[in-house]
């Protein structure tokens, strides 16, 4: 018998599909797509991302969903996009999280947004606290990078993307070589080669580094990509050193240099380091907590940060378009029904599929 993690039997209360409205197509990620639903009984305006079981069984992400949920289940910050209710259908698994309207930071990037040093300022602090919670429950994000960071209307970042996020209790160490190669911490990529110690919390915070690097400056202090090889990676840390930009403030430089730091044992890693610093030592951190530090960007009012074609692929290409499941999955039912189920074509699919159903954990973050 296949299982993919914690049981968990579905209450007839159970938030589904059909307490939602869809209103429209906002994004696709790597094996999920992203819409923008209204709860219908307390008209609450929420994202939802839904992913298709036979794909993710298909490309052997069942397990990552699962280990996502299982994380975002026991989280909740003012500086992450937190999870409201999970479920499932026969088709697809869905994740109904926090609607936020101001686009990911690669969008704005995109858009030639100059970032000033006081917004990049504040988003390295909103992120702190966000890390600092996330160590708190023994949490390595492992891909934090201006993709995964999401703007509200009034400009504060929300981390989001568990996807490869992994727990390490104590003293533990990770070990996979797992990330966004330009955005990886140099131990990550020593580890993998050398088999060394492996690596700890230290990562996200490189990865910070490299982000309000790239915010700054419109690129990254490293000429990385996908397809460099390892070796070649671990070489370029130790000969190469990041040039900073001569108009940025003393303190900016200083406070990217202790966050750029490739011994992760003398790099800022922690709440802590980062309110100790000089740089930050005017912060109230308190407001900060509380979004009341108005951000210096503000994303445009009334206009959608993302790409329209999203919207058109859903009622156009989709084979499987949402605003068509009811009328879909009755069809299937009845077409199950006139069935002889001996005479399925493929076995293991529909194990997993039965695997899904009965291992997908229902989630309900108002009960």
């Amino acid at each position: 018998m296949l299982s993919f993690g914690s049981t968990s039997s579905s209450t007839p209360s159970a938030v589904n599909f059909d307490h939602f409205q869809i209103l429209r197509a906002i994004g696709k990620g790597s094996f999920g797509k992203v819409c923008i639903v209204q709860k219908r009984d307390t008209e609450k305006m929420y994202a939802m991302k839904y992913m298709n079981k036979q794909q993710c069984i298909e490309r052997d992400e069942v397990r990552n969903v699962f280990r996502e949920l299982e994380i975002l289940q026991e989280i909740e910050h003012v500086f992450l996009v937190n999870l409201w209710y999970s479920f499932q259908d026969e088709e697809d698994m869905f994740m109904v999280v926090d609607l936020l309207l101001g686009g990911d930071l690669r969008y704005h990037l995109q858009q030639n947004v100059q970032f000033t040093e006081e917004t990049v300022k504040l988003y390295i602090c909103e992120m702190a606290l966000a890390l600092d919670y996330l160590r708190s429950q023994h949490i390595i994000h492992r891909d934090v990078k201006p993709d995964n960071i999401l703007l509200d209307e009034q400009g504060h970042a929300h981390l989001t993307d568990f996807n490869i996020a992994t727990i390490i209790r104590d003293g533990e160490r990770a070990t996979a070589l797992a990330g966004t190669k330009p955005y990886m911490a140099p131990e990550i990529f020593h580890s993998f080669l050398s088999g060394g110690t492996g690596y700890s919390f230290e990562v996200d915070w490189w990865s910070l580094g490299i982000m309000a690097y790239e915010l700054l400056r419109g690129w990254r202090p490293y000429d990385i990509h996908s397809n460099n090889p390892v070796e070649s990676l671990v070489q370029l840390f130790s000969t190469v050193s990041v040039q900073y930009s001569s108009a940025w403030s003393k303190e900016m430089v200083a406070l990217l240099r202790k966050l750029l730091t490739v011994n992760p044992e003398h790099r800022f890693s922690c709440l802590a380091h980062i309110q100790a610093s000089a740089q930050l030592s005017a912060v109230v951190w308190s407001d900060v907590c509380e979004k009341r530090v108005e951000p210096a960007f503000v994303p445009n009012k009334g206009r959608l940060h993302c790409d329209p074609t999203f919207e058109l692929e859903e009622m156009i290409l989709e084979s499987r378009p949402l605003h068509k499941k009811k009328k879909r999955l009755a069809k299937n039912k009845s077409r199950d029904n006139s069935k002889d189920s001996s005479q399925s074509e493929n076995d293991y699919l529909q194990e997993c599929l039965e695997a899904i159903q009965q291992d997908f954990v229902i989630f309900n973050r108002e009960k």
